[in-house]
Parts: C-alpha cells; sequence; structure tokens
C-alpha cells in the first residue's frame, strides 16, 4: 500500500533549481530519507525504501551527502565502551 502526498510548487522553482518535477520529487524523497536516517528516526533499509532506491544506492547517497552511514549515539558507544 502507498500513500500519494500531492502540493502546489510554483513553476518557477524547476527553473530556478534546474530540475523537471519528476527529477524534484525524487531529490526531495532522497533528501528527507537522509534527513530522517541522520536524526536516527529511520533504519538504512526504511531510507532507502522511502527513496525509492536500493540500499547501496542509499549508502552511497549519504556520502554524496556527507552523512555517516554508521549511527551511533554517544549514549550506545559509552554503553560498548563499558563492556570491554
Amino acid at each position: 500500500m502507498s500513500v500519494t502526498v500531492q502540493f502546489d510548487l510554483p513553476e518557477s522553482v524547476f527553473s530556478s533549481i534546474r530540475s523537471a518535477p519528476d527529477d524534484f520529487v525524487n531529490e526531495l524523497r532522497l533528501a528527507a530519507a537522509v534527513k530522517w536516517f541522520e536524526s536516527g528516526r529511520i533504519s538504512q533499509g526504511k531510507a532507502a525504501e522511502v527513496a525509492g532506491i536500493s540500499r547501496q544506492a542509499f549508502h552511497d547517497a549519504l556520502s554524496e551527502y556527507g552523512v555517516s552511514a554508521f549511527q551511533v549515539s554517544s549514549e550506545d558507544l559509552r554503553d560498548e565502551l563499558r563492556t570491554l
């Protein structure tokens, strides 16, 4: 099951960013997925699904966006170090 989300943008937006509407949608989905992954809201697998790409392609996109593929909180690291 999928849900369609629709919103209106001025046509000038697409010429400003030099992107066709379909390309814009794909870029928007990827940007949202990267941000949600970076903030810990979703997993890599779910983020790839949101973006509509493979997990490997999502991993590559993380690098392009400058986001680490490893999302570990300082608390998680402290817990790991305590067990050593």
